[in-house]
């Protein structure tokens, strides 16, 4: 009720930019999904009608952007300008051919070619490009670089060295890791780390191809090409401390904070909680080391915010210069660093946050790849699969279950051809 009441109050307030006197100035209507960002935005937009005095800029932001969004588009009301956040429904919104084909503008130029990979592997309209990578966010492991320091130990580059940091943190009675498995979805930061290892050179576009015929005898499968990063996740999960099943996110974040834990398999998201209890502490962020050649290590990255048009615009050319100002490198630089995210833009400089700093030369060097669970329909319940295999260890079950569970949605969403 809340996500429809939401609609409606942004259809109404669509439909008034709509209807308001002409008086030489265009309003656009900018539809944003983050809440955090509320203030950012509003900064942003009056710089930018101060130097635009012939645009006005409406911010309308709802909590159920997903569904919101959908609504707009169902009715013909699609906003001047939206943000989202780029999951797997932007991309089928984008395989729709509801979005602007950002192909042959400027922009796109300034815009780092990983963060645009990451969306197009999400889905485009054709070779369409749907939508412009905003600013990133960062999934490793989060790392106390006090305690690090305390124990001598280096950032690890493999997986051997890994575990032998976990185990001399054990050794110095240190708990390596705080689980947070209360709540489900905390098993996939890491369970996307470790999987997009094995999910590189088309994995799942063989998924797809092959559809209800994914199984123990198919070309690809979970079965065979995720038992190993499962069997990882695993042991990364012996790791932790007594009681993990029944731990929170925010009691991770906390234990973290006070300085209880040395690692946390989450992302750069939670370092705004973490400093919101202890403000002095150092934290860094590298990717999961899940192979032996340091050379092939890779950063799962999300593209926390995608901006984007509707295809038929109403004010195209305003909008496009909204969308400009928006990627401006001064502009970006500091909304990026109020909300601790690594801007799209090349050449734009990171905040001094140590964490960003971390994971900086991975974005420099294109090593990033997307969250892998947006590969996955949102009807197989993955957090929960992954979440029972983390309690019982029995991978081969979960695995199974993930296969089993792909070859029924596809059967019933992918049409089949006869002769």
């Amino acid at each position: 009720m809340a996500a429809v009441a939401g609609a409606v109050a942004l259809l109404t307030a669509v439909a008034g930019c709509a209807n308001e006197p002409s008086d030489g100035v265009t309003t656009l209507n900018f539809f944003q999904f983050k809440g955090e960002a509320l203030e950012d935005f509003t900064r942003i937009i009056a710089d930018f009608e101060a130097e635009n005095p012939d645009i006005r800029v409406v911010q309308n932001q709802v909590a159920d952007a997903d569904t919101a969004i959908r609504t707009l588009l169902v009715k013909d009301k699609a906003p001047d300008v939206i943000t989202l956040n780029a999951s797997g429904n932007f991309g089928r919104l984008a395989e729709a051919g509801v979005f602007y084909d950002f192909s042959d503008e400027p922009v796109l130029e300034t815009i780092n070619p990983a963060v645009q990979e990451i969306l197009t592997d999400l889905g485009t309209y054709g070779d369409e490009v749907n939508g412009l990578g905003y600013v990133n966010n960062a999934n490793g492991v989060i790392y106390n670089q006090d305690i690090f320091a305390e124990q001598g130990l280096e950032v690890p580059e493999t997986w051997d060295e890994l575990i032998a940091v976990c185990d001399a943190l054990e050794a110095a009675g240190i708990t390596p890791f705080y689980g947070t498995l209360a709540d489900s979805w905390t098993g996939m930061p890491s369970w996307n780390a470790l999987g997009a290892y094995p999910a590189m050179d088309g994995f799942f576009d063989a998924m797809r191809e092959q559809g209800e015929d994914t199984g123990p005898d198919s070309e690809v499968s979970f079965e065979k090409n995720f038992a190993e990063a499962m069997d990882q996740q695993y042991e990364l999960f012996e790791y932790m401390q007594d009681g993990y099943r029944g731990a929170t996110y925010d009691d991770g974040n906390a234990a973290f904070a006070n300085g209880e834990v040395a690692m946390l398999l989450q992302g750069i998201w939670a370092l705004s909680p973490i400093k919101g209890i202890n403000p002095d502490i150092r934290a860094g962020i590298f990717p999961y080391p899940a192979t032996e050649d340091p050379d092939d290590r890779v950063l799962v990255s999300g593209v926390d915010v995608v901006v984007t048009m509707p295809k038929e615009s109403a004010h195209p050319a305003e909008a496009l210069r909204f969308i400009d100002y928006l990627f401006e490198k001064d502009v970006i630089e500091e909304f990026a660093a109020s909300q601790n995210m690594i801007p799209s833009v090349e050449g734009a400089e990171l905040s001094d946050e140590p964490a960003i700093q971390s994971v900086a030369p991975y974005f420099d060097e294109g090593r990033i790849a997307g969250f892998i669970d947006h590969q996955i329909p949102p009807s197989i319940p993955l957090p929960a699969i992954d979440q029972q295999f983390l309690f019982n260890g029995d991978a081969e079950a979960a695995l199974a279950t993930l296969d089993s569970e792909w070859s029924k949605v596809a059967a019933r969403t992918i049409p089949v051809t006869g002769d």
